[in-house]
């Protein structure tokens, strides 16, 4: 994506909040043992992460990154945190970040927040905090222990100049009016308007003009194989912005239901899976940050082919209807059977059904008259 290669790679290079930068800046350079922590505010896509990613790299510390939106219990927070404190001399010089910090406060917050305020008053490590919104009530407690530095919304003037810049450095263009309406829908998210900028350039049109930003499931298939080119397809996997094994199951069912060869079916499938193992790690390690990844492993879908069209069954239609017509005739087999053997309807398909049917095909089972009727009346058989 643009807005990663066009990532600034030093402070300097940042657009934006002078004072929160040169705030950032003087409190990691006059940092020692139990000074507060730093705390960043601001929209999304005004700067915190790639500051605080700056300021590790400036003054050469060992980033350790913990996102607190997917880390809200006390275990989850000391288990990858207390490590870090507590072997500050072997792990050389870290710094700890935790993004998103108000997404600990929540449903799922089982003392978290509380185990998070602990660490923070007894800093051994430099450690920087960014939220989105610190207005939440408990956010009085972490923000009472930590440096406050507000990242406010890039204005738009600035915006321009250097959206103006990265399109020259991709040898691209879009017209005035097209340059005014990314700026005015980015509101001041530098992210967002550089991901807007790089869906209009590569050819993908979204459905409205009400957002660049996302795309129903259907035409997002749809549009991803029958994109003219690499950067086409990935500008509609960016704006398909749905929940990411929604995407990856949309993209399954689509395959397996569409007209391929064994070869092209295997390659597709192979990608998928890749995909799959991804979101599977993701959920065992709450590792949120791998989610960046999805989409480049989804790219290996890429190909102009007509024969994949959306679908959202898993399986074909002619073996769809199968289930549909067996499911029917099993379960009036098993409302009978289930009668006559005094047990429930599903006890008779779990436990009796697969034992019987055994026993018919190894023919070790006659069926007596009443049974050979009930098969014949209720299955079809």
């Amino acid at each position: 994506m643009w807005s990663e290669r066009h990532r600034p790679q030093s402070i300097p290079a940042m657009i934006g909040n002078e004072e929160a930068r040169a705030a950032a800046l003087e409190w990691l350079a006059k940092w020692k043992k139990g000074v507060k922590p730093l705390l960043l505010v601001g929209a999304p896509g005004t700067g915190k992460t790639t500051m605080a990613y700056l300021l590790a790299r400036q003054f050469e510390y060992d980033m350790i990154g913990l996102n607190a939106s997917d880390a809200r219990s006390k275990s989850r927070i000391n288990e990858v945190l207390a490590p870090v404190l507590g072997n500050v001399s072997v792990l050389g010089s870290p710094m700890i970040f935790v993004d998103e910090v108000d997404g600990i406060h929540g449903r799922s917050d089982f003392g978290g927040a509380a185990a998070l305020v602990d660490i923070l008053k007894e800093p051994a490590v430099p450690i920087i905090l960014a939220a989105n919104d610190d207005s939440h009530d408990k956010m009085k407690a972490i923000k009472k222990a930590a440096k406050i530095v507000h990242f406010r919304r890039i204005p738009p003037r600035l915006l321009r100049v250097y959206l103006e810049g990265v399109l020259k450095k991709e040898s691209a263009s879009l017209s005035p009016g097209s340059l005014i309406k990314v700026i005015d829908k980015s509101r001041g998210d530098i992210r967002s308007m550089i991901n807007l900028a790089q869906s209009l350039v590569t050819g993908f049109n979204p459905q409205t003009e009400a957002s660049f930003e996302s795309v129903n499931v259907e035409d997002g298939i749809n549009a991803f194989f029958k994109a003219k080119s690499a950067e086409e397809a990935r500008g509609v996997l960016y704006s398909m912005q749905i929940n990411p094994r929604e995407k990856i199951g949309a993209f399954y069912s689509s395959i397996v239901t569409s007209d391929l060869d064994p070869q092209s079916l295997a390659t597709y499938l192979e990608v998928v899976s890749r995909a799959d193992m991804l979101y599977g790690r993701i959920m065992r390690t709450q590792n949120w940050r791998l989610l960046r990844y999805l989409n480049d492993i989804l790219m290996g879908l890429y190909k102009n082919d007509e024969k994949v069209r959306y679908s959202q069954y898993n399986l074909s239609w002619p073996l769809l209807n199968r289930i549909r017509w067996d499911g029917a005739k099993i379960r009036a087999f098993a409302s009978a059977m289930s009668a006559r053997l005094h047990v429930s309807s599903s006890f008779f398909v779990t436990s009796c059904l697969p034992c019987m049917i055994q026993c018919i095909k190894n023919k070790s089972l006659e069926p007596d008259e009443e049974f050979a009727e009930i098969l014949a009346k209720e299955a079809g058989a």
